[in-house]
């Protein structure tokens, strides 16, 4: 099924197997910078990765966690962020487990020549969500010197 709503960019896939990260922040209380909140997110990821030996990246122009798989860069997390009054909106999706078949209907993030992939699918084995929520905690409050109080 497909769903129209009002979030800017073209399709996306959010399903099993996903983290979706929406943090609502205050950015008056960390820093009033939407390219630095970004980029903030994006090392939260790629931190995340590192715990797991993943390279996580950024490829100029196009906002996003990259990894290259068989000499080719695929998108493991998407992002789509907003903020009103420097109130954060929307987010990220990281693919730990998800079916990775669902984004063969669409154009992922509107861009057709790099792929998608997934923690489990880099790693060839099933994450423990459970386990790398905790690390994207430790690295979200690291990243924005925050203290964090973990709930599963």
């Amino acid at each position: 099924e497909f769903f129209k709503i009002n979030r800017g960019g073209d399709i996306t896939f959010h399903g099993p197997g996903q983290i979706m990260g929406y943090p609502i922040l205050d950015l008056d209380n960390f820093f009033t910078d939407i390219n630095l909140y970004l980029r903030s997110l994006e090392n939260t990821i790629i931190d995340t990765l590192s715990f797991y030996d993943i390279l996580g990246f950024t490829i100029k122009g196009e906002t996003g966690v990259w990894v290259e798989n068989l000499n080719e860069y695929k998108k493991i997390c998407a992002f789509g962020i907003r903020a009103s009054r420097w109130v954060t909106m929307h987010g990220f999706c990281l693919n730990i487990n998800p079916e990775l078949n669902y984004f063969n209907n669409i154009i992922p993030c509107g861009i057709k020549d790099k792929g998608v992939t997934s923690v489990s699918e880099l790693k060839n084995s099933k994450i423990n969500i459970n386990e790398i929520k905790e690390v994207l905690y430790k690295n979200f409050a690291q990243s924005f010197e925050a203290e964090l109080v973990y709930e599963n």
